[in-house]
């Protein structure tokens, strides 16, 4: 069994534990009777809509490469994060770019650079929050130095990225000295991969374009942030729009680290751990972290089984396309 999945399991049953101690389930069960249905319908609204954003972003960095039908995008993307959060060790990662370029000319390279793209933006939306987070709430001194870490991690991330596209001869170059060291045929193959791989971030060196692209990224993690507050509407807990925003960042440090499949433990830790900044007690941040993961699974679920038969996955043949 790989060790990451065994890590990412047995954490996860840590956090379980350690989110389900010392719990009254009869006063669980009670605040989740509490809940305002009204509020529970309009976040689901907002998770679907988030996923829907999402694919329409993707569609935008693809553009360079191959137009994308709106509606194969969202198809594939519905299969991918159902395959994110059901297949360990971050294989399902994969699934999205396994499976546009089985759609489309776009080899599974190129997509996965795309996908970087992707995850660079969220780190740029994510980390602007996590700024106007820290400055306007205190927040435990560990909290402060992984926002550090992750800012010096994202520009390393946009440095490179710049630097394979702006200087892409130079790159290959030194990419290629070190592929010396390998076999031939395996050399020949690895270079290929890279030089698809990077044709996947060509949409940076559109302007106007990846300007749109960082208003979009903004979007999705507001509109995130607003099925976050609404489902505190629907406890009742009469907290600040801020408390949502400081729950989604401590909840994407949570599933960033190695999970259990379907981020089991973390999710719930995470929730109940920004929900006590701002004075709710454990029992009650166990029902939000419940109701939260929940809808979240649900709407993956739902979203991904409707659309996995027409988007067949094989994770033995996701290795052999990346050699394309």
């Amino acid at each position: 069994m790989n060790k990451k999945l065994i890590f990412g399991i047995v954490l996860g049953v840590v956090l379980i534990y350690f989110s389900v101690r010392g719990i009254n389930f009869h006063e669980t069960i009670a605040h989740l009777k509490k809940i305002h249905l009204g509020y529970v319908v309009l976040s689901l609204f907002f998770i679907i809509l988030m996923q829907a954003l999402r694919s329409y972003r993707w569609g935008i960095i693809l553009q360079p490469l191959e137009k994308i039908p709106q509606f194969t995008l969202f198809a594939v993307t519905s299969v991918g994060f159902l395959a994110i959060a059901a297949i360990p060790a971050r294989i399902g990662e994969l699934a999205r770019p396994y499976l546009i370029a089985k759609k489309s000319s776009i080899t599974m390279s190129s997509a996965l650079g795309t996908v970087i793209v992707e995850r660079v933006l969220d780190s740029l939306a994510v980390l602007t929050i996590t700024i106007a987070v820290l400055v306007l709430q205190d927040l435990p001194s560990w909290m402060i130095k992984s926002g550090i870490l992750f800012f010096m991690m994202t520009m390393l991330m946009i440095a490179c990225m710049i630097g394979l596209v702006w200087r892409r001869e130079t790159a290959v170059k030194i990419i290629d000295r070190i592929l010396r060291l390998l076999p031939g045929k395996l050399s020949q193959k690895v270079h290929n991969v890279i030089h698809h791989f990077i044709d996947g971030f060509q949409v940076i060196t559109d302007v106007k374009r990846l300007l749109y692209l960082l208003f979009l990224s903004a979007v999705v993690w507001l509109v995130d942030v607003a099925a976050i507050y609404t489902l505190l509407l629907a406890f009742g807990f009469g907290l600040p729009i801020l408390a949502a925003f400081v729950v989604m960042v401590i909840l994407i440090a949570g599933i960033a680290i190695p999970t259990a499949p379907g981020f089991i433990g973390n999710w719930h830790y995470a929730c109940i751990l920004g929900l006590s900044l701002f004075g709710i007690a454990k029992p009650e941040g166990f029902s939000f972290a419940l109701v939260y993961h929940f809808l979240s699974m649900i709407i993956l679920i739902v979203l991904g089984v409707i659309f996995l038969p027409f988007n067949k996955l094989s994770i033995a043949d996701m290795t052999k396309q990346m050699n394309k």
